[in-house]
């Protein structure tokens, strides 16, 4: 790695240190109580240099800017102290691997678990969350997906604040406390995703303005201040910062793959740009044994293509806005704010996304005020992550609350079967399967002068938008920046031992059997317009929704989602799912019969239930025999 220390294969360790802006670098060593600077040398293009013999692997250092201020290093590998303190270099060969076996699971196998470090266990650690790996397996998730661990400010933070992106955050633990629990995870047959943040830094200890201004530009600006500089003058070593830190924790720490944070706000005209770059960079090295997702407002599809083999072309897959926001819609009633745009009709679009990946793909968005999406045609449906929670929906509410605190149980039922079938990758937020009654509000410490601020902010936010206005008393919003609104946020597991929550994640394990058994094993080949693959209204909140597998049977869709019955025509193959009647097992995948004759001794249309789901699977008797 270009950046940061870097331990010599004979003795000593290399410091390097991108400071063009800076008159004086210097390389401070902390040795005991005493300090000792070394003057570094002018390596070319912007570069400082140092190299120090009897330095190794727990050395203490930091740098001096122009003789007065003292920084740490932004590509430190740990920073034992925290943001403001000293890094320690890490010597990666020190760690020894146990899952030198490993291979990723197929995508098409991918059911995440989103967590947060802090908030997942009592401890907030990484040799904590160790404990909860088999429970989280047993549910039937196939990968977790870690909230940004980088270095923040204070004891306590979301981690979107981060400032120093290669270290660990200390609060959680060391680096090999955090390569360990990969190694745990792997164990259990888990696959570990990291999510990343390049697209702003947080706004305590980021010194890199000082020293290395080209980091920054004002030409654009994003919600978080100035945008980082990936087109601009001086912008090539701020690219290779950010490609050099989704490389390191692809490889130095063996994750699984990379959840690419807010990729709007990644503002780049360069061809190709920072996302393309980065992705052909990974492909390069590990062609497709590392996954990347990304997180796109703005419905993309030239990131999500594949080759001629079904391979990713850049990265695998989208976290699917739009079917959340249906699935929200439809289960809540909620329609202000980026909900709007569904509101008309939110079951056509629920249907338009599950099978074609988008609702919006070009038409105009009243809410952006702009075009927004591409056409999905050819893609396939994998490339979709399917959720009704995550930590921005449930977090970036005024009071944090989860969906069952907003919706029905029959309705929030329903949208649960809904997700966990489809042929897109679920991504369950944690607690979620349990219907856990601890929130996830924001949540921080930084300086009280910056917490005042942001705390006007976001009343100023919520205030503005009358879907959270008239719903809250925002007067009563937990104080981000308060102790007890972190610790609310921790997760209640004992509570799974009562029924009504023991019910839920009962439902949950079912969904997932199924899911396993039925779906997994059909549906790596599913593309959207590849004959097959369709819906039908049958009435304003019922349809039908059906995939072409890879087997060749049908994978068919029936829901109603409003308070009434809804007549609708089933497929004259047998479900393998219907609400109220649990998992139904017709045949093994790969060997479905048809349903005899009179199947069930209702005609086909039949009615639907208020807040039904039927899922099938199986061969129309019109193709038998073919």
């Amino acid at each position: 790695m270009g950046f940061g220390a870097r331990v010599l294969p004979e003795d000593g360790v290399e410091f390097r240190l991108f400071a063009p802006a800076a008159v004086k670098a210097e390389l401070c060593l902390l040795r005991g109580p005493g300090r000792e600077f070394i003057g570094m040398g002018d390596a070319g293009g912007g570069w400082r240099a140092a190299t120090v013999p009897e330095a190794g692997h727990g050395t203490l250092y930091c740098y001096r800017i122009n003789g007065e201020t003292l920084v740490p290093d932004p590509a430190s590998r740990f920073q034992p102290q925290g943001t403001s303190g000293p890094g320690e270099v890490i010597d990666p060969e020190a760690f020894e691997w146990t899952d030198g076996q490993w291979r990723a699971r197929p995508w098409e196998e991918a059911v995440f678990y989103e967590l947060h470090i802090g908030a997942a266990t009592a401890r907030g650690t990484f040799d904590s969350l160790k404990e909860r790996l088999d429970y989280i397996a047993d549910l039937g998730a196939t990968a977790i997906e870690l909230m940004p661990v980088n270095s923040f400010p204070g004891e306590r933070n979301w981690g979107y604040d981060g400032v120093l992106l290669f270290a660990p955050a200390n609060v959680y633990g060391r680096p090999e406390d955090l390569k360990s629990l990969v190694c745990e995870a792997h164990a259990r047959g888990l696959m570990v995703f990291l999510d990343v943040v390049y697209n702003h830094f947080g706004p305590v200890d980021n010194y890199l303005g000082l020293y290395a201004p080209q980091f920054f530009t004002s030409r654009r600006a994003t919600p978080w201040g100035d945008a980082i500089n990936f087109d601009g003058d001086g912008s090539g070593s701020v690219r290779e910062f950010f490609m050099a830190n989704a490389l390191y924790w692809l490889f130095e720490y063996n994750f699984d793959g990379l959840r690419l944070d807010a990729t709007d706000w990644i503002m780049d005209d360069t061809r190709p740009d920072f996302l393309t770059e980065t992705a052909r960079a990974i492909r390069a090295r590990a062609g497709y044994e590392k996954y990347l997702v990304i997180e796109n407002d703005d419905n993309p599809v030239e990131y999500i293509r594949r080759n001629e083999d079904g391979g990713p072309r850049l990265y695998n897959a989208v976290w699917n806005e739009d079917l959340h926001h249906c699935l929200h819609t439809l289960a809540t009633g909620e329609t202000g704010s980026y909900y709007a745009d569904y509101k008309k009709n939110p079951a056509f679009f629920l249907a338009r996304s599950l099978t074609e990946g988008y609702a919006q793909q070009g038409e105009w968005s009243e809410y952006r005020r702009k075009n927004r999406g591409g056409r999905t045609r050819g893609l396939y449906s994998a490339s979709f992550v399917a959720f009704t929670q995550n930590h921005d929906q449930v977090g970036n509410r005024p009071m944090g609350d989860r969906i069952h605190r907003l919706a029905a149980p029959e309705a929030v039922r329903a949208i649960t079967e809904i997700f966990l079938l489809s042929p897109a990758p679920p991504l369950i937020f944690m607690g979620q399967e349990y219907n856990s009654e601890s929130p996830f509000p924001f949540f921080s410490d930084i300086s009280p002068e910056l917490a005042q601020r942001v705390r006007e902010g976001r009343l100023g936010y919520f205030s503005e938008r009358p879907l959270f206005g008239e719903r809250y008393d925002l007067g009563l919003m937990p104080d981000p920046f308060a102790e007890e609104t972190y610790q609310s946020a921790k997760l209640d597991f004992e509570r799974i031992r009562e029924p009504a929550h023991a019910s839920w994640h009962g439902l949950y394990r079912r969904l997932l059997d199924i899911r396993k058994r039925e779906i997994i094993p059909r549906i790596k080949g599913v593309r959207i317009g590849a004959g097959g693959t369709g819906f039908a209204m049958c009435g304003r909140r019922a349809f039908r929704a059906w995939w072409r597998l890879d087997d060749g049977n049908m994978l068919t869709l029936a829901a109603n989602l409003c308070g009434e019955a809804a007549e609708c025509e089933l497929p004259d193959y047998p479900p393998i799912y219907e609400t109220g009647a649990g998992a139904r097992f017709i045949a093994p995948a790969g060997a479905i019969k048809p349903r005899p004759r009179g199947y069930g001794n209702e005609p086909c249309p039949r009615r639907l239930q208020p807040w039904t789901v039927m899922w099938f699977a199986g061969r129309p008797a019109s193709e038998i025999g073919r």
